[in-house]
C-alpha cells in the first residue's frame, strides 16, 4: 500500500487547494476510506492464510446467511453478489472443485440446480470468523463498551443515509 501523508496533512493540502472544504467532514470521510482500504488488505491476508480469496468468502457468507440448509439457487446467489450468471458459474466451479460447495439438482424442480454449503465450507467459514473476531477485538481494544456502541450507532446512521440515497 503506498505511503500516504498523515490524515491531517492530507486535509491541509486539500484545504490549501480548495478553500471551501470542511476539514471536519473531510477528516471523517478520509479516515473511513483509509480504514476501509486497510481492513480489506488485512482481511485478504487472513483469507489467504486459510486458502481462500475474497470472492470465495463472499459465496460462503451468502450461503450461511441463507440459513440452514445453507442453499441458494445460482441466480439468487449471483444477484446477491452483483455478478453475472457466467461469473457466478465460474466462481462456483472453482469452489465445487475445492469441496467448499456442492452443485446439485433441485429436488423440487429438476431443471434447476442449487448451490449448497459443504461441511468443509462451513468449517472454513467458521475459521474465518474466528480469525476476524480476534482481529476486530484487537482493533477496537482501546475503545470502551460505550465508545464502541456510540461509534457503531454513528457509522450505522451514515451507512443508512448513504444506502437510502443510492437506492
Amino acid at each position: 500500500m503506498p505511503d500516504l501523508p498523515p490524515l491531517d496533512e492530507q486535509i491541509a493540502i486539500y484545504q490549501r487547494e480548495f478553500r471551501d472544504l470542511d476539514p471536519q467532514v473531510e477528516r471523517v470521510v478520509n479516515a473511513l476510506c483509509r480504514l476501509d482500504r486497510r481492513l480489506s488488505v488485512a482481511y485478504d491476508r487472513q483469507l489467504a492464510t486459510l486458502g481462500l480469496n475474497s470472492a470465495e468468502w463472499e459465496v460462503l457468507k451468502e450461503l450461511v446467511m441463507a440459513g440452514r440448509p445453507y442453499q441458494l439457487w445460482p441466480g439468487t446467489l449471483a444477484k446477491r453478489l452483483g455478478l453475472t450468471p457466467a461469473a457466478m458459474t465460474h466462481r462456483v466451479d472453482r469452489m465445487v472443485a475445492t469441496g467448499l460447495v456442492t452443485r446439485e439438482r433441485d429436488e423440487e424442480n429438476r431443471v434447476r440446480v442449487i448451490i449448497g454449503l459443504t461441511d468443509e465450507g462451513r468449517e472454513k467459514w467458521l475459521q474465518v470468523m474466528r480469525q476476524a473476531t480476534s482481529f476486530e477485538e484487537e482493533l477496537l481494544e482501546d475503545l470502551s463498551g460505550p465508545e464502541r456502541s456510540h461509534l457503531g450507532d454513528l457509522l450505522t446512521r451514515l451507512l443508512e443515509r448513504l444506502e437510502t440515497r443510492l437506492s
